[in-house]
């Protein structure tokens, strides 16, 4: 791939297509998916707060697993944002010649993998190893995600998809070896009393 453009030969005509479908889209539609994409991370945090909530009150392991989400989303992006330094794609927007909703990032911003969808993607497949209904709607709000950053026009719909399975990757890597040990991790951490606090709702 040509680091400066090549993304354009791979789906810029499916890119072309989504960003013309939004300039065209009712306005009501396209301010509640520019305000989605621009804050729609928050509610991951959301769900990530009230998976430990809840898990708490099951036990010291589920509480643990809980808490190592926001770990897990935090490595993901890492991955994600060395993968973005090494491919070094410019932004759809700067080098088709279109007009997105949102204002196309400044050059050097990469545009692959992105890491909202990445994030996203991350907090979605962790948050199954907690809760599978809060997973599930992680998902949902994770494909959510991973299209409107390609509604907006600032990623290319490969950008996103790449996104989404270094997070997924990344997630279900980490997360599948916490839960092997999770029992075992939680009771040497209960015996501290800051993590005590953490890992038991009593």
């Amino acid at each position: 791939m040509n680091p400066a453009s090549g993304g354009a030969s791979i789906d810029g005509s499916a890119y072309r297509y989504v960003v013309d479908l939004a300039r065209h889209s009712p306005g009501p539609l396209d301010t509640t998916i520019e305000a989605w994409s621009a804050y729609g991370l928050a509610l991951f945090a959301l769900l990530m707060v009230l998976a430990w909530w809840r898990a708490r009150r099951t036990g010291a392991p589920e509480a643990l697993t809980a808490l190592a989400v926001p770990v897990v989303v935090v490595v993901a992006y890492l991955v994600n944002d060395v993968l973005k330094t090494l491919v070094r794609e410019d932004r759809p927007c700067q080098t088709l010649r279109v007009r997105t909703l949102e204002a196309c990032p400044a050059h050097g911003d990469w545009s692959f993998p992105s890491n909202h969808a990445a994030i996203a993607a991350a907090a979605a497949v962790a948050l199954l190893f907690v809760s599978r209904r809060l997973g599930a709607l992680a998902c949902l709000a994770a494909v959510a995600m991973a299209a409107s950053r390609v509604w907006v026009g600032v990623h290319y719909p490969h950008d996103v998809l790449a996104g989404v399975v270094v997070g997924a990757v990344v997630a279900l890597g980490s997360m599948s070896l916490l839960h092997a040990r999770s029992a075992t991790l939680a009771g040497r951490l209960a015996t501290a009393p800051p993590l005590r606090v953490l890992l038991s709702a009593s």
